[in-house]
């Protein structure tokens, strides 16, 4: 079997390659600085050059490219889409509904959302690890002596200047504290999105004289879900992962890997961006808590960055995303917190209950290893593909 791979950034790019061809498949890798867009004639140039010339049983992607998907469709070929990303507006084009695709979406809620529409073309498939690759990592002393800690956190804090949120500065008073009442309260919800169906018609009107938005030319997003996932999600997970890592940083020794520093967690210990194949594993094997905030925006999925943490032998402590819950068990796998009280609860237990952390590791570890590789996932896709026709 052989396929065309979108060569494009993503994590976890070479792990999938290397599935592929732990199951006997051959990746030619395929790129054109175009994909992003929705037409474009040398693209389609470029990808009718590759594929007149070669045989391909399917085009593959990490996360969906309307652009690939009419190519395909133009084609007669099968386009696999595995989508990592949360949110990705780009689902809602109407080529979605091309009957090559076969797009794969790792968080739950998003699935239902297009397959209770009457979508056939989106499948539920969680994210992986490598986990072979990640137990076989090793860590050299002056490394390690850098990267050990009690509790560690590596991700993104959103606190970029000029995010979307902080250029709605023309906005009313209203609109405003509007806008911060239901982000507090969102953020005090796991489990349940609210944000888009609370963006009533006024709120809308004001948002859109700020920062106007209308959908891509063959698009069918609401206003509202962009505002409430790029704009809104993105802000309260700021001031989540602020506030949850100013109190671990004031309770605990916390080494915090992310692109931009702040100020409001000073007492955290800096360590800047964290290579994500040959250092980051490391963190998570090395750090007796690993911790997870999710991206609001992701409903109930299982994020990469838990994956990652559990397949490399890390301890896990998350915020609570049901989808967990489908293949792993609270208290025995991992752990998740529902407050920020029980957050630091969670922490100060786990710290000082080692048998039980070193057990709990040992059980994800064993079920990652037995269930979650991403050539389990491969053969998924193929069992889908051969299962159905375009």
């Amino acid at each position: 079997m052989k396929i065309l791979f979108l060569d494009s950034p993503a994590f976890a790019k070479q792990d999938m390659l290397g599935a592929f061809g732990e199951c006997g498949i051959t990746c030619d890798l395929f790129f054109h600085n175009a994909y992003h867009d929705r037409k474009n004639t040398d693209f389609d140039n470029a990808f009718d050059a590759a594929v007149e010339s070669n045989s391909y049983d399917f085009v593959f992607s990490f996360n969906y490219f309307p652009i690939l998907s009419n190519n395909c469709q133009r084609h007669g070929i099968k386009y696999v889409s595995y989508v990592y990303d949360s949110p990705l507006v780009a689902l809602y084009s109407c080529s979605l509904i091309n009957s090559c695709n076969y797009v794969f979406l790792f968080d739950k809620a998003t699935y239902l959302t297009f397959h209770n529409s009457g979508i056939p073309t989106v499948y539920y498939l969680p994210l992986a690890a490598n986990v072979k690759r990640l137990q076989a990592m090793t860590c050299p002393d002056e490394i390690l002596s850098k990267i050990r800690s009690d509790v560690s956190f590596v991700g993104s804090i959103y606190n970029e200047d000029h995010n979307f949120f902080d250029r709605l500065d023309q906005i009313s008073d209203f609109t405003r504290g509007y806008l911060n009442a239901i982000m507090d309260a969102q953020q005090k919800i796991y489990g349940c999105s609210f944000l888009e169906e609370l963006l009533t018609p006024p709120i809308l009107e004001d948002l859109q004289k700020n920062i106007p938005y209308q959908p891509m030319s063959d698009g069918t997003e609401s206003a509202a879900y962009v505002y409430a996932n790029y704009f809104l999600c993105r802000k309260i997970t700021s001031n989540e992962r602020l506030s949850l890592l100013k109190s671990a940083s004031e309770n605990f020794p916390l080494k915090l890997y992310t692109h931009k520093p702040s100020e409001e967690l000073s007492n955290a210990i800096f360590m800047g961006p964290v290579d994500y194949y040959d250092t980051m594993p490391l963190v998570f094997k090395h750090s007796l808590i690993n911790l997870n905030i999710t991206l609001k925006s992701i409903q109930t999925g299982i994020p990469l960055r838990c994956m990652d943490i559990m397949g490399s032998g890390g301890f896990l402590l998350t915020n609570f995303q049901s989808d967990l819950l489908d293949f792993f068990v609270p208290g025995e796998d991992f752990a998740f917190y529902e407050s920020k009280t029980d957050f630091i609860d969670k922490i100060r237990y786990y710290l000082s209950h080692e048998k039980e952390r070193t057990q709990m590791i040992a059980n994800c570890t064993g079920k990652m290893l037995e269930n979650h590789t991403f050539v389990h996932r491969v053969h998924r896709i193929l069992d889908v593909i051969s299962q159905s026709h375009i």
